[in-house]
């Protein structure tokens, strides 16, 4: 195989968590891109755009909803059980899909507090789990987690997703400690500064969004596509001895 065919993903197939919008988009048309029929969740009752923009490909896509928010463990068991009968397979795991609930610390709700930790912690940990058994008993996969740039520093106003991205950097390299054996990649993306939903309110502060820009090498904010080289890659042959990495895409924000 060449250097190049190893990155193709023909044949495979990947769930993406939050896939309709965002980071989560711009991964699963990178992966369509390379070969990879997509399994899509997301809150949404329907998939929206995503499903035509992933047949543009040539490639299928099936859509999960679902709140993550409130799913408890069975039901992100099911999750992957039916992401795995969609196709026949399932290879590869994305998980995405994330909320912010911004507050100051003094006056954070443990209402935010839960919902925040579990979709971005809790159920990302417990989709790998599930993806992970079922890799382990056909003979491998790649699982990518999406971390942060609040994987390593504290931020302002978002405790409960500065700990929720803390923790899936942790569990990248637990799961990585365990699961490499099993021919199971486990690794992360910590984005920078992306043009997402997310990201409006900072985008919409003029001080917020100057601050943050002048601490940007590249100057400017990353858009989702610039996020797919990096998921195929992780999710592809070319990277089978990469194990427990978190990659930056940051434009250069942590090297200031």
């Amino acid at each position: 195989m060449s250097i190049i065919d190893s990155f193709r993903l023909d044949g495979k197939v990947a769930l993406v968590t939050g896939a309709n919008r965002g980071l989560g988009r711009g991964i699963a048309l990178a992966l369509a891109d390379a070969g990879a029929d997509i399994i899509g969740l997301s809150r949404s009752p329907d998939a929206g755009a995503i499903a035509h923009e992933v047949a543009a490909f040539g490639r299928r896509y099936q859509h999960i909803a679902l709140d993550l928010a409130d799913a408890e463990v069975p039901m992100l068991s099911s999750v992957i059980a039916t992401a795995a009968n969609a196709y026949g397979r399932l290879d590869i795991l994305v998980n995405n899909a994330g909320i912010v609930r911004r507050a100051p610390a003094f006056e954070y709700s443990a209402d935010d507090w839960h919902a925040v930790i579990n979709t971005n912690l809790n159920a990302a940990f417990f989709l790998a789990q599930a993806a992970g058994r079922l890799m382990r008993d056909h003979g491998g996969g790649k699982i990518i987690n999406i971390a942060s740039m609040l994987s390593y520093q504290g931020g302002i106003l978002i405790p409960a997703y500065t700990a929720a991205k803390h923790g899936i950097m942790g569990i990248t390299r637990a799961l990585a400690n365990e699961w490499a054996a099993h021919n199971i990649n486990v690794n992360a993306i910590a984005p920078g500064y992306f043009e997402t939903d997310v990201t409006a309110p900072l985008r919409a502060d003029d001080k917020r969004n100057t601050d943050i820009l002048a601490r940007i090498p590249a100057g400017r904010w990353g858009i989702p596509s610039e996020l797919g080289g990096a998921a195929v890659f992780l999710a592809s042959d070319a990277a089978t001895y990469v194990q427990g990495t978190t990659l930056d895409v940051d434009g250069g924000w942590l090297a200031r």
